[in-house]
């Protein structure tokens, strides 16, 4: 999918710090590199407080980046200004986690889904309401639902909604901020699969964003995987659960439920404190819990190379990681 292909969006050296008074500055996202390409699906995962959903907060502008780019089609994001800014709006979107607060509670959903064309002057009257009934078809919502306010729906119709109103400008690229994380497990699977027979017919591009390896699995192309702000492994989503290369992603992986009766579950504990996320210091952030780390992780940062073609992992000791991984399991 993403040979000699230009990215739709390129990330580059994104960067987002919080001041603590008294304390220092909070590093949610620390130097991240990342390509999303026309079509495709990219998986971001982590557990909480990784700085997952921050990015996607970032790319939106709804937090102010410290520092790194942003370019989509070419064009500078973070830069834009005034209609060009405008414009953008449209092409990118995002699907908030949690439909209950993502939702105007004193709007009705008809008006939810009005809004956006209302206040990019794209229709009114009549053609405003058949705007809105294209978008109930595309997304699967009954029309009996517009009059009905937020609260009168359930979890999983509020989230559709909010899909809905994400189409509503024709984007090409939207980042899904854990959408299924705070819905019941049997509407998780209607979700996602709306949003892959959504992407199919429009061309979307998705930065999925979720902590559910089995959710990210099933939706993903690439898989990146964060760890306190730094993306530490990335690669596609086959390669990353059949040659997962980094401690941290083994370990992870090693955690996810199996359902095979026979089968005998070996997983990796990860013991250690975790590195505080206010001035981090020198060295592998990882490195306090790693059972393969060694003083050179302690001292110098790893960079993200390129272990294998369209593979890539941030560890000193990469090539000796799944042999050590053996030794570090628990039945």
């Amino acid at each position: 999918m993403t040979d000699n292909k230009e990215p739709l969006v390129k990330v580059r050296g994104l960067k987002k710090h919080f001041n603590i008074p008294g304390k220092g500055k909070l590093h949610a996202v620390d130097g991240v590199d990342f390509d999303v390409y026309a079509g495709e699906t990219l998986g971001l995962v982590g557990e909480s407080g990784c700085g997952k959903s921050t990015v996607g907060n970032v790319l939106l502008r709804l937090h102010e980046k410290t520092d790194g780019q942003m370019l989509f089609r070419g064009t500078d994001v973070f830069n834009s200004r005034g209609a060009e800014s405008f414009e953008l709006c449209k092409k990118i979107q995002i699907i908030f986690q949690d439909p209950y607060s993502s939702l105007n509670p004193r709007k009705t959903i008809r008006a939810i889904l009005r809004e956006a064309f209302q206040i990019h002057k794209i229709a009114k009257g009549d053609a405003l309401e058949k705007r809105v009934r294209e978008l109930c078809k595309d997304a699967g919502l009954s029309e009996e639902l517009l009059d009905k306010y937020p609260h009168e729906l359930d979890g999983g119709k509020r989230q559709v909604v909010g899909i809905a109103r994400a189409l509503s400008l024709s984007p090409e690229f939207i980042v899904c901020d854990e959408p299924v994380s705070s819905l019941d497990v049997s509407i998780q699977a209607t979700i996602i699969n709306l949003l892959m027979d959504l992407q199919e017919k429009r061309g979307l591009s998705f930065l999925f964003i979720s902590h559910d390896l089995s959710v990210v699995r099933h939706i993903s192309n690439r898989i990146a995987v964060m760890y306190l702000g730094e993306i530490i492994e990335m690669a596609s989503t086959d390669e990353i659960f059949e040659n997962a290369q980094h401690p941290y992603t083994i370990a992870l992986l090693s955690a996810v439920p199996k359902v095979e009766i026979d089968s005998k579950v070996s997983r990796i504990v990860l013991k250690g404190d975790v590195v505080s996320p206010i001035n981090p210091g020198k060295g592998c952030r990882f490195a306090s819990r790693c059972w393969m780390s060694q003083d050179v992780c302690r001292e110098n940062s790893p960079t993200l190379e390129e272990s294998a073609e369209g593979h890539k992992v941030a560890c000193h000791f990469w090539r000796e990681s799944r042999e050590l991984a053996k030794q570090a399991q628990t039945q």
